[in-house]
């Protein structure tokens, strides 16, 4: 039987081997975030497909906008998404509400208001508790979503008028199932804890998504500033409820069906 001294030598040693793997592995992604130019190259190729939509061939997307109580935040949100340069006729805007308090009644206003100007806006609000949480609240949107491709902003995101025409070009190869977009900071600047928290926001993007992208690792969806397409959300099982973390739950399964996914590191959505 081993004693203390001994149990605790072997529980330093362990944990000395994984931050020694974590160490690695950090380094090989940051060799690869920087270096792989093929990967570049097909991206230009891409790009082009993108530029060159016009409105005949562009595809209908759902915006989907998981809120629950964000009152001082969810204004800005539906205003920044119904400025979206993307055809009207092919623009659905789903408000995932979750509310139980006066963010409720500020959405209904906001969105009686929007449809008396011609917006396709649904406010989809479950009363009946939040069974699911954010992953429910998805799959319940998904039920009546019309869009080939669904975009997904959290209620803290301020997208850019041009964010659909600038992404949904990369969907020109019929393998990719999301594109994620790298992560602003609208308060970057507001201490220096938000300082610190926009650094590690930065390096997962720049360096682990980036990475993952180029050498087609498992890569996560972040959660929000992404577009999947709907088929591979379908063919991948949909939203699962029994997870927290569902967005990296739906993005492996999505993967493990052969699907692709890709971030974009020029594409910055504040949030």
């Amino acid at each position: 039987m081993l004693g203390l001294g001994a149990f605790l030598y072997v529980i330093f040693i362990s944990v000395a081997w994984i931050m020694t793997l974590y160490t690695l592995n950090f380094y090989y992604l940051s060799y690869q975030s920087q270096h792989n130019i093929i990967h570049q190259k097909r991206r230009g190729k891409i790009n082009l497909q993108g530029d060159s939509a016009t409105h005949d061939n562009l595809p209908v997307v759902t915006v989907q906008l998981p809120i629950y109580n964000e009152k001082y935040v969810a204004a800005r949100l539906i205003d920044a998404v119904c400025l979206l340069d993307y055809p009207k006729d092919k623009l659905e805007i789903q408000i995932l509400d979750d509310s139980d308090d006066e963010t409720f009644e500020l959405i209904k206003l906001m969105v009686g208001r929007l449809k008396l100007r011609g917006v396709n806006i649904h406010h989809i609000h479950r009363s009946s508790g939040r069974p699911g949480y954010k992953a429910g609240a998805l799959k319940a949107g998904m039920k009546y979503a019309k869009g080939e491709f669904i975009a997904i902003f959290d209620a803290d995101f301020v997208p850019a008028p041009c964010f659909l025409k600038k992404t949904i070009g990369y969907f020109v190869d019929p393998k990719i199932g999301l594109v994620q977009c790298k992560w602003g900071h609208l308060n970057e600047n507001y201490s220096s804890l938000t300082e610190a928290q926009a650094i590690s926001l930065d390096l997962h993007f720049l360096i682990e998504q980036k990475a993952k992208s180029l050498t087609h690792l498992f890569m996560n969806f972040n959660g929000a500033a992404g577009i999947w397409r709907t088929s591979c959300i379908v063919d991948a099982g949909g939203w699962h409820n029994a997870t927290l973390v569902e967005d990296l739950d739906l993005s492996y399964r999505a993967q493990l069906k052969g699907w692709k996914s890709i971030f974009l590191e020029d594409i910055v959505v504040e949030g």
